[in-house]
């Protein structure tokens, strides 16, 4: 998310801050330590594809939400 070397680029930039605290977030909740230099590459594939899920799934369960809230 934070990796100045990636291509991917926000929608919404103002989106980073909430972003990079949800990656913390899930990655306490998996028992996954973030490496505090930034540096993933020792980091477990296996690891850093269960934090992404995990961020994937609760991103889809919050626009779920809230379009059912719309629709109401």
């Amino acid at each position: 998310m934070s990796a100045s070397r990636s291509s991917n680029q926000l929608v919404v930039p103002q989106a980073t801050a909430a972003l990079d605290q949800m990656k913390y977030e899930v990655a306490q909740e998996l028992g996954i330590a973030i490496p505090q230099d930034g540096y993933y590459g020792n980091m477990a594939t296996r690891d850093a594809g269960s934090i992404g899920g995990s961020i994937t799934r609760r991103l889809v369960q919050i626009a779920e939400q809230s379009l059912a809230g719309q629709f109401k």
